[in-house]
């Protein structure tokens, strides 16, 4: 079965830098275009970044541009978010997400918390 297992996460203070990991597994990794999203509390679940399966272009919301960055290993089955300049308003869960078929599939998500 399709399984999505996020790390990385972890206090930060503001300006700092994280990475974060998700690790893939159960469909056809290198075919599947990946995504990170995250969820602040009390708000919705925004989409950060998208990176495509077959180019690997990646795709940015605008609250992260020029500051986060996406990238995926097709022989590891992972996709990474390399997360810089953080902000406060950067902490939230951070999701990990692939549609296979019909279906969307999340991990079980990692906190980041942007604090001095």
């Amino acid at each position: 079965q399709v399984r999505l297992v996020e790390s990385g996460g972890g206090l930060v203070q503001p300006g700092g830098s994280l990475r974060l990991s998700c690790a893939a597994s159960g469909f056809t990794f290198r075919t599947h275009m990946m995504m990170w999203h995250r969820q602040a509390p009390g708000k919705a679940r925004e989409l950060v970044a998208i990176i495509g399966s077959a180019d690997g272009r990646p795709i940015y919301g605008d609250s992260v541009k020029g500051r986060f960055i996406i990238s995926r290993d097709n022989v590891k089955n992972m996709v990474y978010l390399q997360m810089n300049s953080l902000k406060p308003e950067d902490t939230a869960v951070y999701y990990c997400k692939v549609k296979v078929g019909t279906s969307d599939y999340w991990g079980q998500g990692t906190q980041v918390t942007v604090s001095s």
